[in-house]
């Protein structure tokens, strides 16, 4: 299973969208969702969570993000952030219950985490950008 998220506000903090492509076996899913008031962070977090929700049983999954944010957070920062009792250097960790929510996925499959640079042609991850700039769009038209 490989999956591609993105997430972004405009502006941010602003109206929030997300997007999440998944591939498996020659079929492609593709997810998306927004909210009237996020952050780019929040958005990068929760499209990688609604991404693994969406997965039926456990798998061994591929995730490619375009955020350091989200790939530094759950690859070298968690460990710490849990043993301090959700607290980082400056205070406590922000977007906690997403980290939280998004450490309950993981614990149900194998996941590695790849970076890709966002906005540089890469196929998926500029679906997944099209997907979270349509959400924004449809939060938009909500208003």
């Amino acid at each position: 299973m490989v999956i591609y998220t993105d997430g972004g506000c405009v502006p941010n903090p602003g109206v929030g969208g997300w997007g999440a492509v998944l591939l498996y076996k020659g079929r492609q899913r593709e997810l998306s969702g927004g909210e009237p008031q996020s952050t780019n962070n929040r958005m990068e977090l929760t499209a990688a969570i609604e991404a693994l929700r969406a997965l039926n049983r456990p798998c061994t999954v591929e995730l490619h993000t375009d955020s350091q944010y989200l790939k530094r957070g759950i690859t070298e920062w968690l460990p710490t952030w849990k043993r301090r009792n959700w607290r980082g250097t400056a205070g406590p960790v922000k977007n906690r219950d997403l980290w939280e929510a998004l450490d309950h996925e993981i614990q149900r499959h194998e996941v590695r985490w790849a970076w890709v640079r966002g906005h540089a042609g890469h196929h998926y991850n500029e679906r997944c950008d099209e997907l979270a700039e349509a959400a924004i769009a449809a939060q938009r038209g909500r208003r």
